[in-house]
């Protein structure tokens, strides 16, 4: 079993990374949080979840213990499979995740692309004595990266390609972040991502 990944980053997207470690490069699924932990670094340590199929064998990494704990949690939720949990974690921190599902806000979690009302309360409802014992401290208030944008053009293709990645068919990805971008031409690539996933 794998349990981290220390090395050169070779490649970076918001959706994914490759990790150069002794020679091997490992790619590796991230969350938008882990993207945005280590963007601009020329190496990183990435915790790693395995997930091995009959057809496919998948590495998740996350920049944080506490967030693959949180990635693993989700996923132990009947219906809720790893490319739902790394959307809501690139939707929401760690800690945010935490405080929507100790405050019961499933409103806001089926917000989540993928994710109904049904599935949003039985993740609370699963998770909820499960969160609480952890050590991860809640709250439900979005924050910004703060990261500065130079080109919108270049936030809106980086985007694009994010959701892309993610699933999303880059025709309404691109109204949706030039939708966006209109209304707040100075948001980070991060927050874009996060507004459109709630949006598409």
């Amino acid at each position: 079993m794998i349990d981290f990944v220390n090395g050169r980053i070779d490649d970076l997207t918001p959706a994914s990374a490759v990790i150069e470690c002794g020679g091997i490069g490992f790619a590796l699924n991230i969350s938008l949080t882990t993207f945005s932990s280590i963007q601009g670094k020329e190496t990183a340590k990435l915790y790693v979840y395995e997930s091995i199929r009959e057809d496919a064998w998948v590495l998740y990494g996350f920049a944080s213990r506490q967030e693959r704990t949180m990635f693993l949690l989700l996923t132990s939720v009947s219906g809720v499979g790893g490319g739902t949990a790394r959307m809501v974690l690139s939707s929401f921190s760690t800690s945010e995740v935490a405080g929507i599902i100790t405050d019961g806000n499933d409103r806001l979690l089926s917000t989540v692309k993928g994710l109904g009302k049904k599935t949003a309360q039985k993740i609370i409802l699963e998770l909820k004595d499960k969160i609480s014992v952890l050590d991860i401290e809640p709250t439900a208030t979005q924050t910004d990266s703060g990261r500065a944008v130079t080109y919108n053009k270049e936030i809106h293709d980086e985007a694009v390609e994010a959701l892309k990645m993610l699933g999303f068919p880059p025709a309404p990805s691109s109204k949706t972040v030039k939708a966006i971008l209109a209304d707040e031409p100075d948001a980070t690539v991060e927050r874009v991502i996060k507004l459109a996933l709630k949006a598409l």
